[in-house]
């Protein structure tokens, strides 16, 4: 005698379902405007784009609004600040000059610049004139203060890759996004990453550089969008988004006005002291014994 024949379990929850009038799927049609179908690419032809941008962008001038943010979840206290105007004059590889001012009354807030080896940064509303190191790092109490001009240039310039460093290829799926990565690594006793380039697969445009140091530290974190000609055949993005885990801020820039590739005169990175403003020196032995050396 033939046995029962069983049906499949699933079968007979999707038919109680249908049968009780309760839906078991959605449907949504993605407008046709906002599809946008993944591109495919491979290492050597992500390493060519990346070097084709980082030889494309030679000076920087911008209008941009600035948007300070410190602390996180980690800290327990989160501060957003206001909007604040600013101007951008950099030259690759080492100059950079950025102002801040109070919106509406145009105030200047502060004037920073650095030639890869010093920074001066001059704060009129408190009367200091600050002077260290370009590479010094060293925690603030206040986040804000760990802001160094150094910072946004290697956010707005892309050095060109080490030809003797490996470089590793992957896809990556992060939130809704899907991305491909360049994983740039040291060779040592122990091999060591030292950045992460991230592409867009919709687009193939930078959006994001992962800077680390010595010993896996994550010390920067650059996110790019609203990518945009910019004359002379270069892109370039007017969000950026640069993040400092260990010094414990966030600044987003927001490029209004931007000029690439101009002459800029030498001149225009020379900041003196004003008259009457306290000058602190920052990372040099006296500090290091018990503060900032003074005149």
């Amino acid at each position: 005698m033939p046995r029962p024949r069983t049906v499949p379990p699933l079968i007979v929850l999707a038919a109680a379902l249908i049968a009780g009038g309760c839906r078991v799927k959605s449907t949504t049609v993605v407008p046709t405007e906002e599809v946008r179908p993944l591109l495919e690419s491979t290492r050597d032809g992500l390493m060519s784009r990346y070097e084709e941008l980082s030889r494309s962008v030679r000076t920087v001038n911008a209008k941009v609004e600035l948007t300070p943010h410190t602390g996180s979840q980690y800290t327990g206290v989160i501060e957003d600040y206001k909007e604040v105007s600013g101007f951008i004059l950099a030259v690759s590889p080492n100059e950079i000059r950025m102002i801040g001012q109070a919106p509406v009354i145009g105030t200047r807030i502060f004037d920073m610049v650095s030639d890869g080896e010093t920074f001066r940064i001059s704060i009129p509303p408190k009367g200091k004139f600050i002077v260290g190191p370009a590479k010094f790092e060293h925690a603030a109490k206040k986040p804000l203060e760990n802001l160094r001009p150094q910072h946004i240039l290697e956010a707005i310039f892309w050095p060109a890759m080490d030809s003797a460093s490996p470089v590793l290829f992957d896809e990556e799926e992060n939130g809704s996004g899907r991305y491909y990565a360049l994983t740039v690594v040291s060779l040592g006793q122990t091999p060591e990453v030292r950045r992460r380039i991230w592409f867009d697969r919709t687009d193939l445009n930078l959006s994001r550089v992962e800077v680390y140091e010595p010993g896996g530290r994550l010390v920067s974190v650059a996110r790019y969008s609203d990518w945009q000609a910019a004359g002379e055949g270069a892109n370039f993005p007017r969000m950026i988004t640069l993040e400092r885990p260990h010094d414990n801020y966030r600044l987003d820039l927001h490029i209004s006005t931007l000029t690439l590739n101009g002459e800029v005169p030498a001149d225009r990175f020379q900041l003196e002291q004003p008259p009457g403003s306290e000058l602190v020196r920052v990372g040099e032995k006296e500090e290091e014994a018990g503060g900032p050396a003074r005149p």
